[in-house]
């Protein structure tokens, strides 16, 4: 009889995914973390013309175009006062994959990778495909880490630990402060720190820094993707920036499972990161104004919600039924504990619809909330 690896039956269904899935055609979808904006257009046309060219048409170098890397290098250096190489930068079908090299290539069977709670789906599950335990650790109550609780939790067995600011699914991000921590935390104990940077344009309050900026060793690696800052989730590119010899390690996993990035993805990130940058202050203005909206909808109704300082997510404490009750009036929203058991009691709302999805969707959240009253 054929049966199934224990890691694999170790994972389930996305919790994001089964609540949209079972969501009516017609419902307003505040569930996906998927901006409503366009990419821009010199970014598609750098597609466009790569494949009219014949430039697109075959494998790239496994690490990725050198044009594309260099425009990764340029933006670290422009955003994060970072010095990297193109050789210290992979080309990565999507931030997802860049995180499962990075766990792929430092975990071994059984060690344990310290991941946030609640915290992006991804991080457990790839843990334990990687052959990694995952060891959820609660936030502080502004649902942000604290670098005490990391530095409490490792072990002679710990291998790794997550840092996500802006954080998905909380909007939290971490302080200046905070990133000097969790850099000083890997270089003393000598942990592989990943830090997920998807969303380190989107910021309202406070910013974005990268542990790398504070780093002494090699021993954080950044993961960051087109994604949420150029609205080309359906692209599938991102990156991942590591040391040479960490990033040699992890070529030895991409080679493999992917070969390399979507050649005209590629292309198109080039010419998002190095091209004009007025459609992201757009962006995020836009964002901003949403979830002033949204927050003050959620207060309004009594629920409290820790104010999100980035990304596009807020999550309110809710009462028990509340998310169920949204979504039986056609509003999808995600329960908590799909990111994990200290996620139960609070909903993930994602303001990255249109201002006018958010504002009916607000009147059908008043209209549950009332309902259970």
């Amino acid at each position: 009889m054929t049966t199934f690896s224990d890691r694999v039956e170790s994972v389930s269904i996305s919790g994001i995914r089964e609540v949209f899935e079972a969501a009516s055609e017609d419902a307003i979808n505040l569930g996906l973390g998927q901006p409503d904006f366009p990419t821009p257009e010199h970014a598609r046309q750098a597609a466009v013309d790569a494949i009219q060219a014949g430039d697109a048409d075959g494998y790239t170098s496994n690490y990725g175009i050198e044009s594309l890397r260099e425009a990764i290098v340029d933006k670290h250096a422009r955003d994060n006062d970072l010095e990297l190489r193109s050789e210290q930068v992979i080309a990565t079908a999507g931030g997802s994959e860049a995180v499962h090299l990075a766990l792929e290539a430092h975990v071994d069977a059984g060690e344990e990778v310290l991941v946030p709670d609640p915290g992006f789906v991804s991080y457990d599950a790839l843990t334990r495909l990687a052959g990694g335990t995952p060891v959820p650790l609660a936030l502080r109550e502004d649902l942000t880490l604290d670098p005490a609780t990391v530095e409490a939790a490792i072990t002679e067995n710990t291998a790794a630990f997550v840092v996500n600011s802006p954080a998905n699914p909380t909007g939290a991000v971490q302080s200046a402060a905070d990133m000097r921590e969790f850099a000083r935390i890997a270089d003393e104990h000598d942990v592989l720190l990943i830090s997920d940077e998807v969303y380190e344009q989107i910021v309202f309050e406070g910013e974005h820094r990268s542990p790398m900026e504070f780093a002494e060793t090699d021993n954080v690696v950044v993961v960051n993707a087109a994604s949420k800052t150029y609205s080309m989730t359906g692209w599938r590119l991102g990156w991942v920036a590591a040391s040479e010899r960490r990033i040699e390690r992890m070529l030895r996993v991409h080679q493999y499972v992917q070969a390399c990035a979507s050649a005209p993805a590629q292309y198109a990130a080039e010419a998002a990161l190095s091209g004009p940058q007025d459609r992201v202050d757009e962006m995020v203005a836009a964002f901003e104004n949403r979830r002033n909206v949204l927050l003050d909808g959620l207060e309004d109704m009594g629920l409290d919600v820790p104010t999100p300082k980035g990304a596009f997510y807020a999550m309110p404490a809710v009462p028990d039924g509340w998310v169920d009750a949204v979504i039986d009036r056609d509003v999808v929203v995600v329960p908590g504990d799909a990111f994990g058991d200290h996620g139960e009691g609070y909903a993930r709302i994602s303001y990255a619809a249109g201002m006018e999805e958010i504002r009916t969707a607000l009147d059908a959240m008043r209209a549950a909330t009332r309902a259970m009253e």
